[in-house]
């Protein structure tokens, strides 16, 4: 004991989605490992794809790269401890476990925020100044953009973990999430965290809603050039390389927004769990499919980069 009813915590017990029934567990453990397994084949295919053939070596894919590091970061840090939780192997997760598995799912999930406003960037300097696009977007400027949207995580993850983990805590240990996130851990607190939450909101409107701004900016102005297009077949294509971006930013930004910006609201446990479900496991299996699997240069880079691995040669031009 620790002053009180303050009990000096060592581990937490995931609750994951223990409330379920065990056979619907069992099927949650073979979809999130089909996703997992996915997630990951898919999106080093695209790191290795994007490496390897110098067709792929656009400022576009070099984004693309970074954030497919973002996506299996993110799925390392919780899918393999939540699949565990699934089959009961090992629901608990120690004290500095825990607090690592939140600091590292802020700064993936930060970073991944000002990514996907980098790639926004990109394609609005490809539409709206096409001319000047290898000019603008060199090698020097993609290397600042690409520091510059890691860097934000590390502030973030370091000051929201330590300020929460310095809390005492009481009562239970047993954290209804499947994994170690911000608003069900603050619920284990047994102190004013008045202040805490306002940080919480401040931080999120800074890291989430500013790259979104930026995002809409630039699409406004993307919009602005392709209404400008004379031909259908023009409007069409200059969109086309948008719709993928903008597809998976809307699924990961309203699904993070809906589950911080409120870090002790009455929504349900399970609502949270579904909803950081979307941005942690869903979007992170979509995003090579959406992005770059049905686009023909990938495929193509894919089907070269297979060839050349197997040793054939002169089967794809």
């Amino acid at each position: 004991m620790a002053g009180g009813n303050w009990t000096r915590v060592g581990e937490f017990i995931l609750m994951s989605f223990s409330s379920l029934p065990t056979e619907i567990q069992s099927l949650l453990f073979l979809t999130f490992l089909i996703i997992y397994l996915v997630t990951l084949m898919g999106n080093s295919l695209i790191i290795l794809v994007t490496l390897a053939d110098p067709m792929l070596h656009s400022p576009m894919y070099f984004f693309l790269r970074n954030l497919s590091f973002l996506e299996i970061g993110l799925n390392l840090v919780i899918v393999p401890k939540m699949l565990g939780t699934l089959l009961a192997w090992d629901t608990t997760i120690s004290f500095l476990g825990c607090a690592t598995q939140m600091y590292f799912s802020f700064f993936f999930g930060v970073d991944e925020c000002f990514l996907l406003a980098t790639m926004a960037y990109d394609r609005y300097v490809a539409i709206c100044s096409p001319l000047h696009y290898a000019v603008i977007m060199n090698q020097r400027t993609r290397a600042k953009l690409a520091i510059a949207s890691w860097f934000p995580g590390f502030p973030v993850a370091t000051v929201q973990t330590t300020w929460l983990f310095s809390f005492p805590f009481c009562g239970t240990n047993k954290v209804n999430h499947f994994f170690c996130d911000s608003p069900p851990v603050l619920r284990l607190v047994c102190a004013d965290t008045a202040l805490f939450e306002i940080y919480a909101i401040v931080g999120t409107i800074l890291v989430v809603m500013t790259p979104c701004l930026l995002i809409l900016c630039s699409y406004t102005h993307i919009a602005a050039a392709i209404l400008k297009i004379p031909s259908a077949k023009g409007k069409h294509k200059a969109f086309s390389t948008c719709s993928s971006h903008l597809l998976v930013v809307s699924l990961f930004y309203v699904s993070l927004s809906l589950t911080y910006f409120r870090p002790k609201s009455n929504n349900s446990p399970e609502s949270k769990k579904l909803l950081s479900l979307s941005y942690t496991v869903v979007t992170p299996m979509l995003n090579p499919i959406i992005y770059s699997l049905r686009n023909n240069e990938v495929k193509n880079a894919l089907g070269r980069t297979l060839h050349k691995a197997l040793g054939l040669r002169n089967v794809i031009p």
